[in-house]
């Protein structure tokens, strides 16, 4: 199965975040197989930055978004 989740960048205790289309056995930080955006949690209000009509086409083709990617998209969009 395709998801559609988030993978850990920065530094310890400096969160940064990929929107990340992944098979769903890959580990976490592991191989994807695309990039749809990024997310930001340090900022005063949290940036996030997704390309819409990627994860569109994606959510069509039975990408299972995470709980935490569902809430992203629906900020975003």
């Amino acid at each position: 199965m395709v998801k559609i989740r988030l993978t850990r960048l920065g530094a310890h205790k400096n969160p940064y975040y990929r929107i990340v289309v992944a098979d769903s056995r890959a580990r976490r930080d592991g191989p994807f197989i695309e990039i749809l955006g990024t997310y930001n949690p340090l900022k005063d209000q949290p940036e996030v930055k997704l390309n819409l009509e990627k994860t569109k086409f994606w959510l069509e083709r039975g990408a299972q978004p995470t709980d935490r990617v569902k809430k992203l998209i629906q900020r975003a969009g």
